[in-house]
């Protein structure tokens, strides 16, 4: 498969949903598919989704591909029932493989299945506890290793064993799974990745029924209305007897990811009460107020997630804004592979330029961040080519100079362009006649967070979980660990 989507930035991890709607006249099929396919940003290589009847046994979809890819009318009439789980992916832990896929459906001692959005970063070592008593594995996924270790738990409930992971996980996880009866949602006492709770509306006298996703347009899509976050090491149980909550774990440092503001979640989601819109606008002005670009005449974004940001540079610095660069947004991956001459022109499958607009003009290009570079170059060249006489890049994200351990893959520090580079370097580099980023401070102020609760480790090094450093590579099980299949 030939990844044409024209970006070399952080690839995007997980998105997960959930819900307990017995209520809903057998449609939670239908309310999963639709919070997936508002989460499709969040991972495009594989989707499912589990469902039941209460009481019933648990039946499962999922295959590599799209959510419109890869469920059809039949499958979601097939996964009727009164409770179900979602989840699409991009690999962090474990290949792009079926195998890998989720959610997990693991039958050991209790039936489940489980969708997981995050990275264990101690994950080699709980797989080895776990064969050596005797629990056997499909896949080289993190998420089973997580799904195994609650199956097969001697917890009379499945919130008791959930409530005891909790202490032996390390790492990132976001996550929700599904018994016969119930909905079961957690999150790592850190908090690093997105999990928030909504209710559906009531029909007639029925009691209100809740549901659980990674990012609140997940809600907007199906009617449900967003009540809050789920609190860094908050277990939620969702079943008939309605919602119970429980604190497992107080006091963490809490660690959410700054990049979910900059780039990963949905513009018009809303994290820390606002939304993330006018986040990114806000990034942009002060970026133009931090890194003007004296004789600049035109700014220009990189479509789509460079916008926002660009819209605020150009309010704060007074400058025109236009699309210079047009997105394809029909483009994904293809298995048809391009010829040698087609190649050379990959990107313009994802962007075009226009001469009209930016030839004869020294512009500015708003983009959210720079991992490899390879995507910026190309777009600077293609610019020069349609005749743009400057092109001053501007990132509304600090230089990203440290891999991420907890749930998204942004390539290794030697792969980086602005590792052991200044930014001049980087610059002469990428083609550009000048470039400028955003400060951690800057990105703070727009955010209107404190760093002490948050995660910064991709542009900073400071990681906030102890035994970081030793966190294994996405493929660790292929290349460390012989398989033991079920």
């Amino acid at each position: 498969m030939t990844d044409l989507s024209g970006r070399d930035g952080p690839r995007d991890e997980c998105g997960v949903f959930g819900v307990f709607a017995p209520d809903a006249q057998h449609e939670v099929s239908k309310l999963t598919y639709y919070a997936l396919y508002a989460l499709q940003h969040r991972g495009q290589e594989s989707a499912g989704i589990a469902a039941a009847d209460l009481g019933g046994h648990l039946l499962t979809r999922r295959e590599l591909g799209l959510v419109s890819q890869v469920f059809s009318e039949h499958d979601l009439r097939s996964l009727a029932g009164d409770l179900a789980v979602g989840h699409v992916r991009y690999s962090t832990t474990g290949s792009n493989a079926w195998e890998n896929s989720q959610p997990v459906h693991r039958s050991d001692r209790v039936e489940l299945a489980l969708a997981h959005n995050g990275n264990l970063i101690n994950a080699v070592e709980l797989h080895s506890e776990l064969r050596e008593a005797g629990v056997s594995f499909r896949s080289t996924s993190d998420s089973e290793i997580m799904a195994a270790l609650l199956a097969s738990h001697p917890a009379e409930r499945i919130e008791d064993a959930v409530a005891e992971a909790l202490g032996r996980l390390q790492g990132a996880y976001s996550t929700v799974l599904m018994t016969e009866d119930r909905v079961v949602a957690f999150r790592d006492p850190a908090g690093l990745r997105p999990l928030v709770l909504g209710v559906l509306p009531a029909a007639g006298d029925a009691p209100e029924r809740y549901c659980v996703a990674s990012e609140s347009c997940a809600f907007d899509i199906i009617g449900a209305r967003h009540v809050r976050d789920v609190r860094p090491g908050e277990l939620i149980s969702l079943s008939a007897d309605g919602i119970e909550t429980r604190q497992v774990v107080s006091g963490a440092r809490e660690a959410f990811c700054l990049f979910e503001y900059i780039y990963f979640a949905r513009p018009d989601s809303r994290m820390n009460g606002d939304v993330l819109q006018a986040a990114r606008g806000r990034m942009g002005e002060i970026l133009a107020r931090e890194a003007p670009a004296p004789g600049g005449e035109l700014v220009v974004p990189v479509p789509d997630s460079g916008t926002p940001a660009a819209r605020g540079f150009a309010r704060a610095s007074g400058l025109p804004q236009d699309d210079g660069l047009i997105k394809n947004r029909y483009v994904a991956r293809t298995f048809i592979q391009p010829g040698q001459e087609l190649r050379k022109h990959g990107l313009r499958m994802k962007f075009n330029p226009l001469p009209e607009i930016v030839g004869g003009k020294r512009i500015v290009v708003v983009d959210d961040s720079i991992v490899r570079g390879n995507t910026t170059r190309q777009i600077v060249q293609m610019l020069r080519e349609a005749g743009a006489l400057e092109v001053h890049m501007r990132i509304s994200a600090p230089p990203i100079q440290h891999p991420c351990h907890y749930g998204v893959d942004m390539s290794t520090r030697e792969e980086m362009v602005a590792h052991g580079r200044t930014v001049d370097e980087i610059a002469a580099e990428l083609g550009a006649d000048s470039l400028a980023y955003l400060s951690l401070e800057g990105v703070y102020e727009a955010v209107r967070g404190e760093r002490g609760r948050h995660c910064d480790a991709c542009f900073s090094g400071d990681y906030p979980l102890r035994n970081t450093d030793g966190a294994q590579h996405k493929e660790a099980f292929e290349r460390e660990l012989p398989l033991v299949r079920a």
